[in-house]
């Protein structure tokens, strides 16, 4: 009983950490995608003319989506360069760093002068930008995940690493109220003048807030009781390869399915609701939007169920329901808006049980000292066989076969992608045990090396 005061100012240490933590988490990621929507809006609307000057506005449009890609393909860099760096240096400082590289990056684009000003060094100078902000995204994801995770009670862990998942909702909702509220404010000439760019320098306001939170941050209990222990690992990356290759493959394989069925519900079915079922791009994104606000709630309470049963089972479940869905969905969409919206939103709650449960579940496949290189790795490496194609091939299977049917199987082989990865995956059991033993040995000021 002597010490339980201790422990008990130590508890709630802990809870206040754990919640400045996720607040942390939630801003990363909200920046990352914020800065990847209004990217996008971008290069449709303005970045083909002012950055690819063309007599085929097509073309410069198409080229300008070509810079849009830059931002995914580099992203494994990122993973490689800063996953390692998180294991070996530490969560925080590596988490400030990506932080300042996206924000700075996206800061700079609305600054930079266009084609006109400045010739061909323009386009250059963009591919360049949206290089580092994809760099920078690769090593944010997994330091988030475990900035959050790693301050919080590890049997919470679904809700914490939650922070990281509500981030893409969260961004694309800010960047398209702000784009909006550019629309309505300006005319099509200002807009295109000088309008967008002050979606881009807003983003400085959301490094300032996020640097703020992290700044104050100590570094996470679990990376200092390994620093403590001296167990942090030399080359993290040939680790994960060389000692954890199933780990690696589970959790890359686990997250193919709810990155094309996000790719489904919030970016193809634009085009599907108003090239097949004839309705406006207005009427599209408003459904879009709906399942984009309930899925700010629906990602942490998932996340919060899944430490409560089991997540393995709740992920695979939830991954058969992805699968089955788009045969239902489809069919009912065409009976007209409602039905439409109807069905992105059970589309968008489906991946919320399966997005809220994510972050956790792959960062449980790896051991703690080399949880930000695996988790990284795994993170990019999906993205690029996962969400960056899916609007392409959806997008051609369609155009090949002029039926649903060849989409909703290719999100079901998606699905059985993915229930192999959570069939080669552990339970949350086993990190658990390794988090609450390390945290026991902080405590203890135990100075043993363990590896």
């Amino acid at each position: 009983m002597h010490d339980s005061p201790q422990g008990a100012t130590a508890a709630a240490e802990r809870r206040s950490g754990a919640r400045r933590a996720f607040a942390a988490s939630l801003t990363g990621t909200a920046l990352e995608w914020y800065d990847f929507a209004v990217y996008s809006a971008a290069a449709a609307l303005v970045f083909g003319d002012l950055f690819f000057p063309s007599e085929d506005p097509l073309t410069g449009t198409l080229l300008a989506f070509s810079t849009y890609a830059v931002g995914y393909l580099s992203r494994p860099l990122g993973g490689f360069v800063f996953g390692r760096l998180g294991d070996v240096i530490g969560r925080k400082k590596v988490l400030i760093a990506t932080l300042v590289l996206i924000g700075a990056a996206t800061f700079v684009i609305g600054l930079l002068p266009t084609y006109d000003t400045m010739g061909i060094a323009a386009p250059i100078v963009l591919v360049v930008l949206r290089f580092a902000q994809g760099v920078g995204v690769g090593g944010e994801w997994g330091g988030a995940v475990l900035l959050s995770s790693e301050f919080a009670d590890p049997r919470r862990r679904g809700f914490y690493a939650s922070a990281a998942q509500v981030g893409p909702p969260a961004g694309n909702l800010l960047a398209n109220g702000v784009l909006a509220a550019l629309g309505l404010a300006l005319t099509e000439e200002q807009f295109e003048s000088w309008g967008w760019r002050v979606a881009f320098l807003l983003s400085g306001a959301l490094v300032g807030f996020g640097l703020w939170i992290r700044a104050k941050l100590e570094e996470t209990p679990v990376f200092k009781a390994m620093a403590a222990e001296e167990n942090r690992p030399e080359a993290p990356i040939r680790e994960v390869f060389t000692t954890q290759p199933r780990a690696l493959t589970a959790a890359i394989l686990s997250r193919v399915a709810p990155d094309v069925l996000y790719a489904m519900f919030t970016v193809f079915v634009l085009t599907y609701a108003t090239e097949e079922l004839d309705m406006s791009r207005g009427s599209a994104l408003t459904a879009v939007l709906i399942g984009s606000s309930l899925q700010i709630f629906l990602i942490p309470l998932a996340g919060a169920v899944s430490d409560r049963v089991n997540r393995r089972l709740l992920y695979g479940v939830s991954a058969v329901a992805a699968g089955v869905w788009p045969f239902v969905f489809f069919p009912m969409a065409d009976a007209g808006w409602f039905a439409l919206a109807a069905g992105v939103v059970v589309g968008l709650l489906i991946h919320s049980f399966l997005y809220g449960p994510q972050a956790a579940f792959i960062a449980e496949q790896f051991s703690p000292r080399l949880r930000y290189t695996g988790s990284s790795l795994a993170y990019t490496l999906a993205g690029i066989i996962g969400g960056a194609v899916a609007p392409l091939l959806f997008t051609a299977l369609l155009s090949a076969y002029d039926s649903w049917v060849p989409l909703a199987l290719y999100i079901a082989l998606t699905v059985v992608v993915t229930l192999v990865g959570v069939y080669l995956g552990r339970d949350a059991g086993h990190a658990i045990e390794e988090d609450e033993q390390l945290a026991g040995q902080l405590a203890e000021g135990v100075p043993a090396k363990t590896g």
